[in-house]
């Protein structure tokens, strides 16, 4: 069966064979915009590059070198969360008092459109008394003012991962068990960089995030990535793979493979933003069965009938969430106040505040698996999964009918 067209064109559900046959609902309209043209005239692979949070943390380590040798670093090693360790040119250390050195490493994004790349990621490290690491913010790194991102309010705008590699990457180099150390990350044009991102709708005020999940940065967003989406169905089509199961990064991946563990490795597929075109590809391999599995913010873009989710061509809708609110029986002061969530994520914390959590998941997924079945025209059985933003434990699943591997 041929499924929708692609690229900004309305699609919708087949009309009924026959006449005397209900139309089924409507549902929202189907959209996969197209990327923008620039991102499609790549002839050759992308090159990945590094997150912020990656090279905070070669800076941290290369600063607390500095502080226990008294010798500058021209090149510092760190891990990645997978446990690969890779080697940065540290472009300046100083001392600059006794007790506190300050390095320097230069982001490289690769061929990602990073309005991060070419930043300097600043890290200063000072002894402190008694034992510990103490992580700080400095100019160039937002503040977090909203809830829903799953960080402190009014702390800085380091994300867990990087947090931890940051961490590990000083705790090589000094025993905080032992000794106390103060490391501040810094961007010193952080906060004019920010102005080319959301954070501030998100409640991150004065300078950018340090961000990261796997610590390198892999081109979503562009044609070359779509391509290699769906060669990855493809070769999955060819070994004959019983269902295909579409994650949107490497966290959901991992926790995908530990929900489904019959399933071969080839079944799962990291499809970043492009759920459409993997879709169209099952269709024509002719793989019967097709899983989701993500967090809270794509699934709401999917549940709100967009199929190609990069944030430059779609947002959250939190009416959708608000919708759900209701539907499941939710308070209207709930409703309201999912409607206005600064975030999905922030979505997510209102439900589970109220006790809705397990009901609007499965929901949400519900209407996700019947947008991907729409989508195709039926052609495949949908399922979806939410996640938790660790990746690893399931909320609520849902099939577009005729049972689930996720039941």
């Amino acid at each position: 069966m041929t499924p929708n067209p692609p690229h900004d064109r309305p699609t919708g559900p087949a009309g009924p064979a026959d006449p005397a046959e209900p139309a089924e609902p409507a549902g929202p309209e189907l959209r996969e915009p197209d990327l923008p043209r620039t991102m499609k005239q790549r002839p050759k692979a992308l090159r990945t590059g590094w997150t912020t949070g990656t090279c905070a943390s070669a800076a941290a380590r290369a600063a607390a070198l500095h502080l226990t040798t008294g010798e500058p670093q021209p090149w510092v090693e760190v891990a990645l969360p997978s446990g690969r360790r890779v080697t940065f040119a540290v472009q300046r250390s100083a001392e600059l008092r006794p007790g506190r050195t300050e390095s320097v490493v230069v982001k490289d994004a690769g061929d990602d459109p990073d309005v991060t790349h070419g930043s300097q990621l600043t890290a200063t490290v000072s002894w402190r008394p008694g034992p510990g690491l103490e992580l700080h913010g400095g100019v160039g790194v937002g503040v977090v003012t909203k809830p829903g991102l799953g960080l402190e309010v009014g702390g800085p705008a380091i994300n867990p991962v990087p947090r931890s590699m940051i961490s590990q990457a000083v705790g090589e180099v000094i025993d905080v068990s032992e000794r106390g150390v103060d490391v501040t990350i810094s961007v010193p044009d952080g906060e004019l960089r920010a102005r080319k991102t959301t954070n501030a709708k998100l409640g991150i005020l004065g300078g950018i995030s340090i961000l990261g999940t796997t610590g390198i940065v892999r081109p979503f967003s562009t044609a070359s990535w779509r391509a290699s989406v769906e060669q990855a169905v493809a070769v999955a089509s060819a070994q004959r793979a019983p269902a295909v199961v579409l994650c949107t990064g490497g966290r959901t991946e991992k926790g995908a493979m530990e929900l489904l563990p019959r399933l071969p490795d080839v079944s799962f597929i990291e499809v970043g933003d492009f759920t459409g075109a993997a879709l169209r590809r099952a269709v024509e391999g002719g793989v019967p069965r097709v899983v989701f599995v993500g967090m809270a913010g794509k699934l709401t873009k999917l549940a709100s009938g967009v199929l190609m989710t990069h944030y430059t061509r779609s947002k959250v809708d939190t009416t959708v969430l608000a919708d759900i609110t209701r539907t499941v029986g939710g308070p209207e002061e709930v409703a309201r106040q999912v409607a206005s969530a600064n975030t999905a994520r922030h979505a997510y914390e209102l439900w589970e505040g109220a006790g809705l959590l397990p009901a609007a998941g499965a929901e949400l997924c519900r209407r996700v698996a019947e947008v991907m079945a729409r989508f195709v025209d039926h052609a495949v059985t949908a399922e979806a999964a939410m996640v938790d933003f660790t990746g690893r434990n399931v909320i609520a699943v849902a099939d577009s009918g005729g049972g689930g591997l996720l039941s």
